[in-house]
């Protein structure tokens, strides 16, 4: 397998490869600033632990707040009667 040199290519296929390589230099150089996915991810993680702690919370008042609905149902009911 032989490779070509510099002489063989026309000068125009240099331009355009050159030309190539910085667009995708410049393409990589601008992906690699973004962190517009970084942040997403950043704000699930923040949405799911709050969801997860509004879950442990609730799982920890349900027992106060059935009894006090059960209070307020027996207070009702011994009013009507």
């Amino acid at each position: 397998m032989t490779g070509f040199t510099c002489s063989q290519i026309p000068p125009q296929g240099i331009l355009i490869m050159r030309e190539l390589l910085t667009r995708i230099y410049i393409v990589t150089l601008n992906n690699l600033s973004h962190e517009d996915g970084q942040d997403l991810v950043e704000y699930a993680l923040v949405v799911a632990l709050i969801a997860f702690g509004a879950v442990a919370g609730m799982g920890a008042l349900s027992t106060e707040i059935n009894k006090a609905f059960n209070d307020i149902s027996s207070d009702l009911a011994k009013s009507l009667t």
